[in-house]
């Protein structure tokens, strides 16, 4: 709950830990997202999750959770898609599986999922749950649930109330791609070519070309990218989202490869432990991480950046002239000759990869062959132009910089040595205080050179080598100094690592879920097909909290005709300078109609009085 002063606020947020949240495609993209400082990690089995081309395997991810707890680091399975009535056992036998090998919560679309023989594992409302509204993520909350995880279109005054009027742990997207339609209200994909976002085969209808026209079929665009949004981009805002009651900060990219996973990573864990040391704060994990290169959000993936609605504030969140990788302004051409341009920089490098807004105001791309200076001899030169812009959306020093960098994460340990009349105690103890301990007799003789024989103790005992584990301090207090061999002191540190790591293992405290299932009061009385309800256990659940169901998932019905296939805060009037509310003078007749590459259409609706944009099968 949040409180009224500064004192009392930060007093409350230090019963809190945080939770850098990172997305990994697979075990190597994972464990690399773990040693890049991540607290927590979100992957996919085989089956069953919304990214279904970024699966893993069962064994794959027990390797992942043995690394990943090391660290304190958590690991949660997407299970968040809706299910048919024959797929619901099989994920009930997945769901126990991932209790059996510790796996840290489950996210979850279905509700049908609920009315299954569960285990006491930790379940997270995906977002792909709507959860756009206070009473529903009460109803979350009441039901059991550990974790809501909000829409991307959340406020921050709207995080704020979330957060005064209920307990449940909330999380949100501070970065990566945009979903132009509400999470789980987009049906486009199903409707145009049966690849339900739903089912997790989302076909990305909205990074596509699109014609639009008014009622008098007069073209307001044509073959823009009008449905195609830049990235979100929070790292400015994370002091703003802690205090107003985030604990888990997500970033967005299953699908994503390695250099984005890890340049966001570092990025962000850079940003969030400076506001976490300034509060007193702690994180959720272990361990500290060491790289050999800055982390730049531009520099990797992205499509240009926006706060989203985060200050409820419609600003330039589209980009229709482009939908991929814009990546980093680098500068503008000064002259163009016959197979090479100049530039007022010299950064550019052979094999990077290069865009620019042509004449037509298109992002238009092409590789670097050669660079001499300023002087930059591009793969292909046709529509670069004095004075136009230049980015640079590969950088491939700074790839090959994160895929050859040494990245290491390390729990931090101090070795005490004290001595008894029969013994001498060895004893290694970690940042959470676990101790492993090694006695050994006293039948050693003296050292002759005590001075060399303490500092041999001390740096032999303080290398931990390729392991998870750096020895900063060894504390070596002793009345008579023994002379024992390197090789026995290397034995002694290599008994007290296994002996510790053994004990890290054994103390990992696992969250069960301690709340039961309890069946509440649903807020909305009335559903249809917007409810997501695939299974006969969905519409029971559904049913025995009080709802009339009218239809159940778009997915079972054969005519989507009429149908809304997307609902967005996204408005493109309010993109083109066409809000009524902004802009009275009316210059197209509505309804607007959307055509694609094939020549279908869509309905275009604008419900001002909610400030929510429709798509509709025309």
């Amino acid at each position: 709950m949040l409180l009224k002063s500064n004192k009392e606020l930060k007093t409350d947020l230090k019963a809190s830990e945080f939770e850098l949240l990172v997305p990994a495609n697979n075990k190597e993209i994972a464990i690399k997202a773990i040693k890049a400082g991540a607290d927590a990690i979100y992957i996919g089995y085989s089956r069953f999750g919304a990214r279904v081309q970024a699966g893993n395997s069962m064994k794959d991810i027990i390797e992942i959770i043995e690394f990943a707890h090391q660290y304190r680091v958590k690991v949660y399975i997407t299970i968040n898609t809706i299910l048919k009535d024959e797929e619901l056992k099989k994920v009930e036998r997945l769901i126990w599986h991932l209790y059996t090998i510790k796996a840290d919560g489950i996210i979850i679309q279905d509700m049908g999922i609920l009315e299954l023989k569960l285990p006491p594992i930790p379940i997270i409302a995906s977002t792909q749950c709507h959860n756009n509204t206070l009473e529903k993520i009460k109803f979350l909350e009441k039901t059991g649930f550990k974790r809501v995880i909000l829409p991307r279109e959340i406020s921050l005054r709207e995080i704020k109330e979330t957060r005064k009027n209920t307990n449940i742990e909330l999380e949100c997207f501070v970065h990566g791609a945009l979903c132009m339609s509400y999470s789980g209200q987009c049906y486009l994909s199903h409707s145009i070519g049966g690849r339900s976002a739903n089912r997790g085969e989302c076909a990305q209808p909205c990074r596509k070309k699109y014609s639009l026209k008014d009622a008098e079929g007069k073209y307001i665009l044509k073959d823009k990218f009008i449905l195609s949004l830049k990235d979100l981009n929070l790292s400015d805002r994370l002091e703003d989202l802690i205090l107003a009651g985030i604990t888990s900060f997500k970033i967005e990219g299953r699908l994503k490869n390695e250099a984005y996973v890890v340049n966001t990573t570092t990025y962000y864990r850079q940003a969030l432990d400076k506001i976490l040391n300034n509060y007193g704060l702690k994180k959720s994990s272990c361990g500290s991480s060491t790289y050999e290169f800055e982390p730049n959000l531009d520099k990797t993936f992205n499509r240009g950046y926006t706060n989203f609605y985060l200050d409820e504030k419609k600003k330039d969140i589209g980009s229709v002239n482009y939908n991929s990788s814009i990546g980093e302004f680098i500068g503008v051409v000064q002259s163009v000759k016959k197979n090479f341009f100049s530039l007022n920089t010299n950064i550019l490098n052979n094999g990077d990869g290069i865009c620019f807004f042509n004449e037509n105001k298109e992002l238009q791309g092409t590789n670097i062959n050669k660079t001499e200076g300023n002087i930059v001899f591009p793969a292909d030169i046709k529509g670069i132009k004095e004075g136009i812009k230049i980015y640079r959306n590969f950088n491939k020093d700074f790839d090959n910089k994160i895929k050859n960098t040494n990245i290491t994460r390390k729990l931090s340990t101090t070795i005490k040595v004290r001595e008894t009349k029969q013994y001498y105690m060895f004893f290694l103890t970690d940042e959470e205080g676990n101790t492993a301990t090694h006695l050994i007799n006293k039948t050693f003789d003296l050292a002759i050179n005590k001075e060399k024989a303490i500092n041999t103790l001390e740096v032999q005992l303080s290398k931990a080598g390729d392991t998870e584990f750096k020895i900063t301090k060894a504390d070596i207090k002793l009345k008579k100094i023994p002379f024992i061999k390197v090789s026995k002191i290397n034995e002694i540190r290599r008994i007290l690592l296994s002996q510790l790591r053994k004990i890290r293992r054994k103390n990992y405290k696992y969250c069960y879920r301690t709340t039961p299932l309890i069946k509440t009061e649903y807020p909305t009385e009335t559903l249809d097909y917007k409810a997501n309800i695939y299974n006969e256990k969905a519409l029971h659940f559904y049913k025995s909290r009080g709802c009339i169901v009218q239809e159940m998932a778009l997915e079972t019905q054969s005519n989507v005709k009429d149908k809304e296939v997307m609902t967005s805060k996204y408005c493109i009037k309010n993109q083109l300078g066409l809000c009524p509310k902004q802009n009275p003078i009316k210059k197209y007749a509505e309804p607007f109609v959307l055509i694609d590459e094939f020549n279908k259409e869509y309905l275009v609706e604008f419900n001002c009085k909610e400030c929510v944009m429709n798509v509709r099968i025309n």
